[in-house]
């Protein structure tokens, strides 16, 4: 039996966590989706990483498909693959973190494109309801930068 036939895989997706500051506060940008599963809720930007895809250029094209943005700079931030966060079936996603400044963050504008049918900021210490595992995401991202609960 081949190594591919007993191992199942699971599917390779990225998330982006931008996070803006603007007059002091910690603003965090997200997509409302436009399909299902989660339709019409508010996500972290990201999608499923294309096959032989490096995963900071996936990182980097679903952020700039979903919401017209390109940070200078990308970190990942952590690996999520806890069963069932994904209703489609086991998902696996490697998460970014994209740090803006106040000078950088009111030059982007972002705009709802590809599968987000819209777009937002909104104060990182108190997010909307959000889809799939997205508030464990953020809070992980709060904890990395420092930033309580």
């Amino acid at each position: 039996m081949s190594t591919s036939s007993r191992y199942e895989r699971p599917a390779l997706t990225v998330d982006v966590v931008l996070v803006a500051s603007v007059d002091g506060q910690h603003r965090v940008l997200l997509i409302r989706r436009k399909n299902p599963p989660f339709e019409g809720r508010w996500a972290l930007p990201g999608g499923f990483v294309d096959p032989h895809e490096p995963l900071e250029d996936a990182a980097r094209r679903e952020l700039w498909e979903e919401t017209g943005t390109r940070p200078a700079r990308l970190e990942q931030l952590h690996t999520f693959g806890t069963p069932g966060r994904d209703p489609r079936g086991w998902t696996v996603s490697v998460v970014y973190l994209a740090l803006l400044g106040e000078g950088e963050s009111r030059a982007v504008q972002p705009q709802a494109g590809d599968d987000a049918a819209d777009v937002g900021w909104f104060d990182l210490l108190a997010p909307p309801s959000l889809a799939f595992d997205h508030a464990d995401i953020l809070a992980h991202a709060r904890n990395a930068l420092d930033l309580g609960e």
